[in-house]
């Protein structure tokens, strides 16, 4: 009897080392070889052993082939399904577990139910509750927590909030999970208050509690909640500080996520990888490229091993930062690339205006063996609209459709109206929209709005204005875009009742802002700032600048203004747009030599273009501008997008 359990102790230690399905299927000829092929404890290995390498066909196989079924095997293969998200598959045979009066344990109902949970499935859940309290399992900790699971994770809060409380308050005290499963179900509800309230009469609370709460915070957008419980928190772990850096960065705090991170390290906690993604994400958003230099600095000195998740946020946070040459390098030097490696460095070409570079990567990316997704072609019809490439263009959007069988997007749809607008091609433009196959968008018309007020063309330009406003009757852009329809062609009292109108529904115009780093600092600008504490010289600076440059040539563009004022008003209105407020900051802060690298949320407007052409020949540098739409890389005189914008 020693030497057959020391035999089948054999086969589980080989079971456990198998880097292969092949392998187990060899394993498995060897144990019916030697007459082991029945022994519950070896199955049960070889069943589970299948799972991590998808082979869960082959379990189905050899679980058929066990000739007398047990609560062991049973859980195994049900856990096997339930991993590789077989769901129903898993449900029926547990079925079949109960038609042959198998009877279920402990471990086998939380995997059954969390497969009623991923099937939303809630008269399924409702039937398995009563099984369970039929069977006597009611009070088991482990299966009471999957239970309140399931209800949390069929929307059901009440019934998970029912069975809380009937839970007897030594089994309570006994598993702070009981509680952390609850607390993280009312936060996934976004019932804040009922998880605070549960938070606070916990009897004890470990690292998890605490980041659930916080989370929940996170979701709803409430930051300074977040913030408050973290403060509070007693021992801050890696999933703590990267809840909070993440949720700054998703909620467009992106200076407080690098500060964050900044106190993260100071408190000698080292980053994980999902850290490291979300803090490159918010140097990315607002061209911190010190801050991203130095994270990548990190990565080096502490070996981390780059991955295809933080080698592709490095990619994208030296192209949103204006350093495509860097990205590049970063990209080479990746073992592995997944597709969003891929895309994100096509559309990093695309946005720097570098159209044949997008061509060869999404080529390369071809060669590699990696489908393009829809992504990849957005980056590529991007890269043919910021160089006026139509027919390539068009040439993509149908290799898309009819060669890879993607759906377009209305992105998609949005780029090529763009791509028509910005050749002068507006008639096609709109031709197109109305041939749409779907509902155009307020992304659709935008598109064309823009580039009829590019091209002057205020017809079209109304058409599409009012189409914004059916679309988005409470969006502040529909009035702004109709506003400045009629103030191109100086109907004010029209620019005025749509003002009116504005102010009677409380809509308001959502300002725009720009971002400029120096030294470890980000500073951020909007239009007409006073609020910085170097205002007085930034403001003296962007004069002498101004000045200077009108004595080369440089003639103040006050169609952007759009309001009934006098002409040297309007001068002193677009004189102090972010964009020229963050480069008079620069040139004043930014050492002699250096480029100057700013960020802004909105379309630059043409006055801001043309001051910048001047301004990066007169100071002799390089002034990297990231808009909405794409990089402007002006140097000697000249932008980069060669007034093609």
């Amino acid at each position: 009897m020693m030497a057959i359990h020391q035999a089948v102790n054999s086969f589980i230690l080989l079971i456990h080392r198998a880097k292969t399905t092949l392998s187990l299927k060899e394993i498995h000829a060897r144990l019916f070889r030697f007459n082991f092929s029945q022994n519950s404890h070896a199955v049960t290995q070889l069943i589970s052993a299948c799972s991590p390498f998808g082979a869960i066909q082959y379990a189905i196989l050899i679980f058929r082939s066990f000739r007398d079924p047990n609560p062991f095997v049973f859980n195994s293969l049900i856990r096997a399904l339930f991993d590789n998200s077989c769901f129903d598959t898993a449900i029926s045979h547990f079925a079949f577990m109960m038609q042959l009066d198998v009877r279920p344990d402990y471990l086998t109902f939380p995997f059954v139910l969390k497969s009623a949970a991923c099937l939303q499935e809630v008269g399924l859940g409702s039937s398995l509750h009563s099984e369970i309290i039929k069977i006597g399992f009611e009070l088991d900790s482990f299966v009471r927590i999957s239970l309140l699971d399931m209800y949390v994770k069929l929307n059901n809060l009440g019934s998970a909030l029912r069975l809380f409380y009937e839970t007897p308050e030594t089994n309570k005290i006994r598993s702070i999970l009981l509680w952390n499963v609850m607390i993280n179900g009312c936060c996934r509800a976004s019932d804040l208050k009922t998880a605070v309230e549960l938070f606070e009469r916990m009897p004890d609370r470990d690292a998890a509690s605490w980041n659930s709460l916080i989370n929940g915070f996170v979701k709803i957008g409430d930051m300074e909640g977040a913030r408050d419980f973290f403060d509070r928190m007693p021992e801050k772990n890696v999933v703590s500080w990267t809840t909070m850096i993440s949720g700054y960065s998703q909620n467009d705090n992106h200076k407080w996520a690098l500060d964050t991170f900044n106190q993260m390290l100071e408190e000698g906690v080292r980053p994980n990888d999902y850290t490291l993604v979300s803090v490159l994400s918010a140097c990315a958003k607002i061209g911190a490229l010190d801050a991203g230099r130095r994270i990548h600095d990190y990565i080096r000195q502490n070996n981390v091993k780059i991955n295809r998740q933080n080698g592709t946020a490095l990619i994208e946070m030296y192209a949103k930062s204006g350093k495509i040459i860097c990205a590049k390098q970063v990209f080479d030097l990746m073992k592995e690339k997944g597709l969003l490696t891929w895309s994100v460095m096509i559309v990093g070409w695309a946005v720097h205006g570098y159209c044949v570079e997008a061509f060869r990567c999404f080529e390369a990316m071809k060669c590699a063996g990696i489908t393009p997704d829809g992504v990849a072609f957005l980056g590529i019809l991007t890269a043919c609209a910021h160089t006026g490439l139509v027919d390539q263009g068009l040439w993509f959007f149908n290799m898309m459709r009819q060669d890879y069988f993607i759906e377009p997007s209305v992105k998609h749809y949005a780029c090529i109206v763009d791509l028509f607008g910005r050749a002068g091609r507006l008639e096609e433009a709109l031709k197109f929209i109305e041939d749409m196959p779907v509902e155009p968008d307020y992304v659709v018309w935008g598109a064309l709005f823009c580039a009829c007020s590019a091209q002057k063309n205020i017809q079209m330009a109304e058409l599409a204005a009012q189409q914004l406003l059916r679309l988005e009757p409470s969006h502040p852009g529909s009035y702004i875009f109709l506003s400045n329809v009629y103030a191109r062609t100086g109907r004010w009292n029209d620019v005025e009742r749509v003002r009116v109108k504005m102010r009677e529904k409380q809509i308001e115009k959502s300002p725009g802002w720009s971002f400029i780093e120096v030294g470890s600092h980000v500073h951020q600008f909007v239009a007409g700032d006073i609020s910085h504490p170097c205002t007085a010289v930034i403001y003296s600076k962007l004069e002498e600048l101004t000045t200077d440059a009108k004595a080369q040539g440089y003639l103040p563009d006050t169609g952007w203004v759009m309001h009934n004022i006098e002409e040297e008003d309007k001068e002193d209105a677009v004189g102090s747009h972010s964009e020229k407020l963050a480069l008079a900051f620069g040139l004043i802060s930014i050492p002699r030599g250096e480029d100057i690298r700013i960020v802004k949320n909105l379309r630059v407007c043409g006055d801001c273009h043309s001051l910048m052409k001047y301004a990066s020949r007169m100071s002799q540098r390089e002034i990297i501008l990231r808009d909405i739409k794409r990089f402007h890389h002006f140097k000697d005189g000249v932008c980069s997008c060669k007034d093609y914008w």
